[in-house]
């Protein structure tokens, strides 16, 4: 069959998301401008089980998709003969989720002869950073979400090098499991930046700084002590003030953030910094990273709210480098629950 194949920089993307529990389809126009967002969150599906149940993921994930590219394609005022290529994130995340995503479009690019696009979702949400503004290299992303908290240095565009990375939980895992300790609803992560405004940081978590010199991140011990910690309180019969202990976790997670992402970019003599993922939307994680380059030669660089959890318009701006490379995958395409960002 004939595949479309339009060269040039002001491409119009229709993007692909369905890593987790969100089903999102987007237009981006020339990898920067986005046209159409659509998200369908399934958080109060997930939220009386306390987490994301995979089936009902993937159901819902089927159930959504069709509207969400319609809508998207409507919101845009466009229809798939407008469209130059389709983007979908084929890892990693949920497998099941994600073979919804990536055969939805797989037949819409196979029907409309398009060129499909493989987009990795991590460089997804550090490509988020360009609807906001243009690159500057080196640069250097800390990518906190869910389930992943990695520090990626970039010398070019689209070359990724993970020069740090969680060993146990992520960030954002450990902000659910914590919450849920306090009996805080799902997703945990926003409750407990909001409970730690009102509170003070004056129980001593720990931080793991791990050897000297690396870049990784360890919170399970962290989540451990609170956990433990608020266990023997009420097996005493006392009790905390929950917001001192929301605020007392996130110091040690922001802290040793912060700290690691100020030295690597440091190290590496980085241009732009970038803030991406999920738990980016933390605000005690932003102002701590504005704080930490403020008056230094490296410019942050943090994505709106809108922008920093799961949604397709970041798909739609990874994908265009994909595009200017002439990077295209094949009707093999497939879902990639443990994909690898290098």
């Amino acid at each position: 069959m004939n595949i479309k194949n339009r060269q040039t920089d002001d491409e119009l993307i229709l993007a692909i998301e369905t890593s987790c529990d969100e089903t999102a389809a987007a237009v981006v126009r020339g990898g920067t401008e986005i046209l159409s967002n659509v998200i369908a969150s399934q958080i109060e599906s997930h939220k009386r089980f306390g987490g994301v149940v995979p089936e009902l993921a993937s159901r819902h994930h089927t159930e959504s998709i069709t509207w969400i590219v319609e809508e998207a394609l409507k919101e845009a005022e466009l229809t798939l003969v407008d469209i130059d290529a389709v983007a979908v994130t084929h890892g990693p995340g949920l497998v099941g989720a994600l073979l919804v995503g990536v055969n939805a479009a797989k037949a819409i690019a196979f029907a409309h002869g398009l060129p499909l696009l493989p987009v990795h979702h991590i460089s997804g949400h550090i490509q988020a950073a360009r609807l906001e503004r243009e690159w500057q290299y080196p640069a250097l992303a800390l990518v906190v979400s869910g389930g992943h908290t990695e520090l990626v240095l970039m010398e070019e565009e689209g070359r990724y090098q993970v020069i740090g990375e969680t060993r146990d939980d992520a960030a954002g895992e450990a902000y659910d499991k914590v919450a849920r300790s306090l009996q805080l609803p799902y997703p945990g992560g926003p409750h407990i930046d909001q409970l730690a405004k009102t509170g003070t940081a004056n129980i001593a978590f720990p931080i793991a700084w791990l050897e000297a010199g690396s870049y990784d991140f360890s919170f399970s011990g962290l989540k451990s002590a609170v956990i433990n910690t608020l266990h023997n309180t009420r097996q005493r019969g006392e009790s905390l003030a929950p917001e001192d202990v929301a605020a007392s976790f996130q110091k040690s997670v922001v802290e040793v953030l912060t700290t690691k992402t100020k030295r690597a970019a440091e190290a590496y003599q980085v241009k732009q910094v970038v803030l991406a993922g999920g738990v980016a939307a933390n605000q005690g994680l932003r102002n701590a990273m504005e704080a930490a380059f403020q008056g230094t030669d490296m410019e942050l660089t943090i994505p709106p709210l809108s922008l920093c959890t799961d949604n397709a318009a970041m798909i739609g701006a990874a994908a265009h480098i994909q595009w200017k490379q002439n990077q295209r995958a094949g009707w093999d395409l497939n879902g990639t629950a443990d994909l690898a960002l290098t």
